[in-house]
């Protein structure tokens, strides 16, 4: 890697293909079981290294650097490791915050995995996965970059082979705060477990999706929209929804008639399912 031109890691999108939740834990967190798969689509990011121990952050405005999880992610690995030099690092951000499609999560484990090459610390996957769990839930998955069943708070993963079809993703204008849609108290959270050998044998749904639906008319609007194409289905705790298609040239075609609708506004992408990341490709590439 080149201080003068460093390389563009890749962050991907995940959606989540189902959602429950089976129950909360005394510490107030939810017992889940989804379905993770990466989409080739994402944000980049690229590092330097600097002589000092300073983590500098570019490219991602509007967020304050110690609150932004790229930035944690990165002082925590320094800290953990005892590591006494720092990075630059620049973000082109393409996710849209608060869409359920796990930017913030994603740019963090991207991070744990660039700086741990740049700064030559060989942690395993296993390490940088439990150092994620302390930022985030759903960063272990995008450590470990496979398509998975999630259990406990997102974080017990057991990968599994998936179709890989072409998705269209809307993202309506807002931002949806997880933390808001998992404490309203209509929140379904008694949904009975899923074994994972009767997966596929059940239809998927979001448990989130009523009262994401409910509080947040943007993204009533894009199911109800989405819903005359093809299957609709939202992402995490929102606000981006989905249809899945069996090629990219349908996806594209609903993709105009969007375009060319009221909600041309909404921001949309057409992206293949990975069952495993484009950062776990590009990782096994430079190697």
């Amino acid at each position: 890697m080149s201080a003068a031109q460093p390389e563009r890691w890749p962050a991907p999108a995940k959606l989540n293909l189902m959602l429950h939740i089976t129950g909360r834990r005394s510490d107030g967190y939810h017992e889940l079981q989804t379905v993770f798969q990466f989409l080739d689509v994402g944000d980049e990011l690229s590092f330097s290294p600097r002589a000092d121990p300073s983590i500098r952050l570019s490219g991602n405005p509007g967020v304050q650097p110690e609150q932004d999880l790229i930035w944690r992610a990165a002082r925590l690995l320094q800290q953990t490791a005892g590591y006494e030099q720092g990075a630059d690092i620049e973000i082109r951000k393409r996710l849209p915050m608060g869409s359920g499609l796990g930017g913030g999560s994603s740019d963090a484990a991207t991070c744990l995995h660039a700086l741990n090459r740049l700064w030559r610390l060989e942690l395993s996957h296993e390490q940088l996965a439990e150092l994620g769990l302390q930022l985030g839930a759903d960063v272990p998955v995008f450590v470990h970059g496979l398509a998975a069943f999630g259990e406990g708070v997102g974080e017990r993963l057991t990968p599994i082979e998936l179709e890989q079809p072409w998705y269209l993703v809307i993202s309506p204008p807002i931002s949806v705060a997880t933390g808001e849609i998992f404490a309203d108290p209509e929140l379904t959270r008694d949904s009975p477990p899923i074994k994972i050998c009767d997966l596929f044998a059940r239809s998927w749904d979001n448990v989130c999706t009523a009262v994401v639906a409910k509080r947040y008319p943007e993204v009533r609007q894009a199911l109800a929209w989405l819903a005359t194409h093809a299957q609709a289905r939202m992402s995490g705790s929102g606000a981006s929804v989905f249809a899945e298609f069996e090629s990219a040239v349908d996806a594209q075609r609903v993709r105009a008639e969007l375009k060319n609708s009221d909600y041309a506004h909404w921001s949309s992408f057409v992206a293949r399912g990975c069952n495993q990341s484009p950062l776990l490709r590009f990782m096994h590439r430079e190697q």
